[in-house]
């Protein structure tokens, strides 16, 4: 599957706008940005999430730069045939990612099937 940076950028976008505003709110210092490959030797990685889940902060929490939601271009766009699976893919990988900001981990996420 091939598509330009701009538009898998924009389905980003899409997806994020697709996150109930309720759940937006409580994201805090967090930056989710698109990146075409993942870390070496991670090249079936979609989506990461680094930083400090919300369930994980305590008063000590502060000056800290802002966790980072990446979400890898080029593997989403080999698992997928079409920009129909591209689109569910991104949205997916996108509600994952958010999912361990809020504290959920790996094995919580694939049994509501998010995995």
């Amino acid at each position: 599957m091939r598509m330009t940076r701009e538009r898998f950028e924009e389905l980003v976008g899409e997806a994020l706008d697709e996150v109930p505003d309720e759940l937006l709110r409580l994201m805090d210092n967090v930056v989710v940005l698109v990146e075409d490959d993942p870390p070496p030797g991670e090249a079936d990685l979609l989506g990461l999430y680094e930083g400090h889940a919300l369930t994980e902060r305590g008063v000590d929490y502060s000056g800290v730069l802002p966790d980072r939601i990446t979400i890898f271009r080029r593997p989403i766009l080999r698992v997928c045939a079409d920009e129909d699976e591209v689109v569910d893919e991104v949205a997916v990988t996108v509600v994952h990612e958010i999912a361990h900001h809020f504290g959920i981990d790996d094995d919580t996420l694939h049994q509501l099937g998010w995995g």
